[in-house]
C-alpha cells in the first residue's frame, strides 16, 4: 500500500499546486466579479495540499505499521479531499451554495483519518 498511496499522494500534489496556479492565474476574473469566493477556492487548494503531505505520511506509515487501521486512514484523506476540497472547488467556481452543506462530510472523513493514523501509531498494528 506505500506505493499506492505514494502514487495517489503524488497526484493529489500535482492537482493541488495545478488548482492553485489556476485560481490565481485563471480564475483571477471570475474572482474579481465574486471575490467572496476566492477564500473558498484557496481553503480548497490548502486542505487538497496538507492532505496530499498526509498521504505521504500514511504512505510511510504503511512501511512502519502495515494493517487496516493505516489503510484506511489513507483511504478518507483520499475521501477527505474529494469530498472537502471537490466541494469547494465547485462552490467557488459555480456559485451553488448548497455544495457547502456537503463540504463537513469531507472533514469529518480528514478527522476520521487522523485518527486512524494515530491509532495505527498507538497500536503498532
Amino acid at each position: 500500500m506505500d506505493r499506492i498511496f505514494t502514487i495517489i499522494a503524488s497526484v493529489v500534489m500535482f492537482v493541488g499546486v495545478a488548482a492553485g496556479a489556476f485560481g490565481a492565474h485563471g480564475l483571477s476574473n471570475h474572482f474579481t466579479r465574486y471575490p467572496e469566493l476566492e477564500a473558498t477556492f484557496q481553503t480548497a487548494v490548502r486542505y487538497q495540499l496538507t492532505h496530499g503531505l498526509a498521504l505521504f505520511a500514511v504512505a510511510w506509515s504503511a512501511t512502519r505499521w502495515p494493517g487496516t487501521l493505516t489503510n484506511w486512514s489513507g483511504y478518507l484523506f483520499i475521501a477527505g479531499v474529494v469530498i472537502f476540497s471537490g466541494t469547494l472547488y465547485l462552490l467557488s467556481i459555480t456559485g451553488i451554495r448548497w455544495l457547502g452543506a456537503i463540504t463537513p462530510i469531507g472533514g469529518i472523513a480528514f478527522l476520521a483519518g487522523w485518527l486512524f493514523l494515530l491509532l495505527a501509531a498507538w497500536r503498532g498494528s
